[in-house]
């Protein structure tokens, strides 16, 4: 299966890996450690150097109880930074938005793919700013979630999360696609924490490989996350190992794609996982 962005073409029997920026001074999970340009870009050539096949760019914090960010304010933080990679990196950058604006300035900038984190109370859809992008334009990845970062804890209530996270995701997969947005186009993400219990997440990540049965990429975003501090009892700065543990179950899930904070690390355990589901090394007589 391919995923096809603006001018890039990715081959997703390989897992790719999407190294996670975060140009904010809030990011619960490097304290805004990247929020001045030049240092968010010295770390995307060395996300790339160990191994990240996309680079996401992220301006507005999205972890729960986080204070929204103005579109103007967004724009200031992304712009630079996707202008600066997109004509020096041999990747696709994304932008990870839920406002329509800042993804069509970042699309202009030189964005691949926009990371559409708005969920089932988007205020804005970003159908449109995709589907202009015409037919070889770049990629949606859908993303459940429900309110706003600031309202998302409350809106954990479901009859059936998994049945409704697929229906949201179908949904709006079949209506970017009645847009112009080509299947070979979009990626679905059941938003593992947004809106979501730490019990909750462990069921959806216990399952994800159901949702591949919709017939887009899958990707799963656990990297850091509360689900593991739950389970683990460790701060965020500690979560690596169960972030492994997690992208090691998402890859044997059918998962293609994964977002996460520690590339090398996360690499290797995505190329090990990749080699024992294939069932042996590659290159090696199995």
């Amino acid at each position: 299966m391919n995923l096809r962005c603006g001018r890039f073409v990715l081959d997703l029997q390989r897992v790719a890996v999407m190294g996670v920026l975060n140009v904010t001074p809030d990011s619960f999970s490097d304290a805004g450690a990247y929020f001045d340009h030049a240092l968010a870009l010295e770390r995307a050539h060395q996300m790339i150097a160990e191994g990240a096949t996309i680079i996401d760019v992220g301006g507005e914090s999205t972890r729960p109880g986080a204070a929204p960010v103005s579109t103007s304010e967004e724009i200031r933080r992304v712009l630079p930074v996707i202008e600066a990679l997109a004509p020096q990196l041999d990747a696709p950058v994304s932008v990870d938005t839920r406002k329509a604006e800042v993804a069509r300035r970042a699309v202009a900038a030189g964005a691949s793919i926009i990371n559409d984190t708005g969920g089932e109370d988007a205020v804005e859809d970003l159908t449109d700013t995709a589907a202009a992008s015409g037919p070889d334009g770049v990629a949606v990845v859908v993303m459940h979630s429900r309110g706003t970062a600031e309202t998302m804890t409350s809106l954990t209530a479901y009859d059936d999360l998994v049945g409704q996270v697929a229906g949201y995701l179908g949904r709006r997969a079949e209506s970017l696609k009645a847009a112009g947005v080509g299947p070979d186009r979009i990626v679905l993400d059941p938003g593992i924490g947004f809106a979501k219990t730490a019990g909750q997440s462990l069921e959806l990540l216990k399952r994800i490989g159901e949702l591949a049965d919709l017939g887009f990429p899958l990707l799963a975003g656990t990297s850091r996350k509360s689900l593991i501090g739950a389970v683990l009892d460790v701060p965020t700065a500690r979560r690596v190992y169960g972030t492994a543990a997690t992208v090691a179950w998402a890859v044997a899930q059918r998962v293609q794609i994964v977002r996460v904070h520690d590339i090398e690390a996360m690499t290797q355990v995505v190329r090990m996982t990749e080699a024992i589901k294939a069932g042996g090394t590659p290159g090696e007589p199995t």
